[in-house]
């Protein structure tokens, strides 16, 4: 069961991955870094939150800690003069680091214990934390671009009100 762990939750944070920039596709610049209120975060705020994310915990995971010292977590909530182009290289620059570690692992690796904020985890629980993390995250970004693009919104999924049609061609009706 181990041996199908690895590539089928790569395949899950691939399509995470790819929904989420399914959704920044559909924005301008301007949307991209909308804020709907000053407690809240905009697409580009939680892409940086993300890439910052990824390259603390899983570079050189499985000899320090997963929270560098050198990571500044507070500076990815701030909206500061960062641009869409060099977000969009960060946002890969930490999928990269991810997706490396993720496929360098064997199930053997799964059970050995790496460290996040000084907690123990065994690599299956850091990993299954960070889909849960990163999944949370995606979601807001979805939602936040449905809202922004409003009737101009593309569905990533089955279109609302578009259920039996979806499920008739799966049938081929």
């Amino acid at each position: 069961m181990q041996t199908l762990y690895l590539p089928n939750i790569i395949s899950v944070f691939k399509q995470y991955k790819s929904l989420a920039e399914k959704a920044i596709d559909q924005l301008d610049e301007k949307e991209f870094f909308y804020l709907p209120d000053p407690e809240s975060n905009s697409i580009a705020i939680i892409m940086r939150h993300l890439a910052g994310n990824m390259i603390s915990r899983w570079t050189d995971f499985l000899t320090t800690d997963g929270e560098k010292p050198d990571r500044n977590r507070d500076l990815e909530f701030e909206q500061d003069d960062i641009n869409q182009e060099e977000l969009m290289a960060y946002w890969e620059k930490g999928w990269n680091v991810f997706f490396n570690t993720l496929e360098s692992l064997s199930a053997d690796d799964l059970q050995k214990t790496i460290y996040i904020r000084k907690e123990a985890h065994t690599l299956m629980e850091a990993v299954n934390r960070q889909l849960a993390h990163y999944s949370y995250h995606i979601g807001q970004m979805v939602f936040l671009a449905k809202h922004i693009k409003n009737t101009d919104w593309k569905t990533l999924s089955i279109a609302k009100g578009k259920s039996q049609d979806f499920n008739n061609e799966k049938m081929g009706k």
